[in-house]
């Protein structure tokens, strides 16, 4: 695989284990709020979505011919980062299935050199490359989706992936017993 499409190859992989976080919850679980600003599963997928149409259409010139209210000048700020009562979590599930479809149609049209213009960007960091936009979407995507593991964690102790071999594999019990340990070292150290 060359450099192009090994970094396509660990998006690709990084939107459909993002994705994975949503699957058997319902409803509630995937639209709460599981943090202090309100973070969620739901908004995290509409997100990565959201960003990947602008970041691999708009800078490129290549837009999706879809708009997003959520990211009009005049939208309430941090709307891409939760589901309205008007919007399905099958709707936010389509939408990233296109964002990634438009976003490959750029990756696999373009060169790793294409120039782009990111709008939103400082100006001495405006002028970008292909290349520079996958490893910042990348990296993007990869950080949500740790968001997303470890609030999927508090909703339902499900961590990781299916047969994940960096998680150790224990028992409810077992993880229990892992954390008061970890607890009891914390308190004894703050206890100096």
């Amino acid at each position: 695989m060359d450099e192009k499409a090994t970094l396509h190859h660990y998006l690709s992989i990084r939107r459909t284990e993002l994705l994975a976080k949503l699957d058997g919850l319902n409803g509630y679980d995937l639209r709460r709020p599981m943090t202090p600003t309100g973070t969620n599963l739901l908004g995290l997928v509409k997100h990565v979505a959201s960003v990947q149409l602008d970041y691999f259409g708009k800078v490129f010139g290549r837009p999706s011919g879809r708009e997003l209210p959520w990211l009009a000048d005049d939208a309430e700020p941090d709307s891409d980062l939760w589901v309205a009562a008007g919007e399905t979590p099958e709707s936010v599930i389509e939408l990233h299935h296109f964002s990634a479809a438009h976003s490959d149609a750029t990756i696999d049209e373009l060169p790793l050199d294409a120039p782009g213009v990111v709008p939103w960007w400082p100006e001495e960091r405006r002028n970008v490359t292909l290349h520079r936009i996958l490893v910042h979407m990348l990296s993007e995507t990869s950080q949500h989706l740790g968001h997303a593991d470890i609030l999927r964690e508090l909703i339902d102790g499900s961590a990781g992936k299916p047969g994940d071999i960096n998680l150790t594999g224990r028992s409810p019990e077992e993880w229990a017993l892992h954390r008061a340990r970890i607890e009891a070292a914390a308190r004894d150290d703050a206890g100096k």
